[in-house]
């Protein structure tokens, strides 16, 4: 049978009610009282039922994660991150896929926090990087987090987890030019995705500091697709002089350039080298692996669900926030070296 919050009342002698308190985190419990309805707890292996607390109390117990974004191993890296903190803090959590071009996105985010009585939100982008619903949200009072492409905290970022993407491309791109290239290419992902810049700009840096001439039409406009990849390397390959290294904005553009180089017979990397970013699977599955920044998605997402719980319990709101940053970690692989 399930344990109820009777049972653990039952066992640590106390009241329904104190329990509650001691589940709530509510302060002026005393030590001795929280030690006994805790060793209950651990005893009974009770689990309270989030939806039940909701109902049952002023404060939510459920927090959001709202999204747009095609990479489905980001998304569910990201949900098994917040899943890990939402269990351990006995929070549940809403999922809520959406359209970040709708008209009516911002009016769409605060009916969500209302109608699910959600206690926070964790957004990632391209909703994180819009300034419109950071301000509807402040403007009611809602807590959130935000998963943004940076490399410095400032007092300017509110509530945020960063990610180095600036560093991490320049990294990769200079692990390309340790291998002898200097004829680079840059797939771009989403422009309105703030990463994408971010990773251009370490490529470009990279460049500059190795004092080498970055050749503007070897920078392809594109998205986070594996289509966009084939498209963006199908220009480059039509070139004259064509590039002997392609920096791809993420894994699945990469794994699409891979494609269409082997489709044109290209071998990888004699010929060409092509490396990628986040460490996704699309990383591992292609042949040769590819080269990429592995981005710790799950633990960025259980990083920003900890900072939402912290915000949640203040009960005067700071300006900000800890602002922790994660620069993804260079993994060489045998898209872009031979003598692995």
């Amino acid at each position: 049978m399930k344990v109820t919050i009777n049972d653990v009342a039952k066992l640590a002698g106390v009241s329904i009610k104190t329990v509650s308190r001691v589940m709530n985190n509510e302060p002026s419990v005393r030590q001795d009282t929280l030690d006994k309805v805790m060793a209950a707890v651990k005893q009974l292996q009770y689990q309270p039922n989030a939806a039940a607390r909701n109902l049952a109390s002023s404060k939510s117990y459920s927090i959001g994660y709202v999204y747009d974004n095609p990479n489905a191993y980001y998304i569910i890296d990201m949900q098994n991150g917040l899943l890990e903190a939402c269990r351990k803090h006995g929070y549940e959590l809403l999922i809520h896929p959406t359209n970040a071009k709708s008209s009516g996105i911002v009016q769409e985010v605060l009916e969500l926090v209302d109608r699910s009585r959600l206690a926070g939100l964790v957004l990632t982008p391209p909703f994180s990087e819009m300034p419109e619903i950071a301000t509807a949200l402040d403007t009611k009072g809602i807590d959130y987090v935000r998963i943004i492409s940076g490399s410095t905290p400032s007092a300017k970022l509110k509530n945020c987890v960063l990610v180095d993407d600036f560093t991490a491309a320049f990294r990769i791109t200079n692990h390309l030019l340790d291998q002898g290239h200097s004829k680079l290419a840059f797939l771009c992902g989403d422009e309105e995705h703030s990463s994408s810049g971010e990773r251009l700009a370490g490529f470009q840096a990279a460049l500059t500091k190795r004092g080498i001439a970055l050749n503007q039409d070897c920078i392809i406009p594109g998205t986070y697709s594996f289509e966009s990849g084939v498209q963006g390397a199908q220009k480059l390959l039509a070139m004259a002089d064509k590039p002997t290294a392609i920096f791809a904005c993420n894994d699945e553009i990469a794994a699409g350039a891979l494609f269409c180089a082997r489709l044109s017979q290209i071998t990888i990397p004699e010929q060409l080298a092509i490396a990628g970013f986040e460490n996704s699977p699309f990383s591992r599955q292609t042949w040769p692996p590819l080269t990429t920044a592995n981005q710790p998605n799950k633990t960025i997402a259980r990083q920003a669900a900890e900072l939402l719980f912290k915000a949640s319990k203040q009960s005067s709101k700071p300006s900000n926030f800890e602002q922790p940053v994660f620069v993804p970690e260079l993994v060489v692989r045998e898209s872009t070296r031979n003598d692995l």
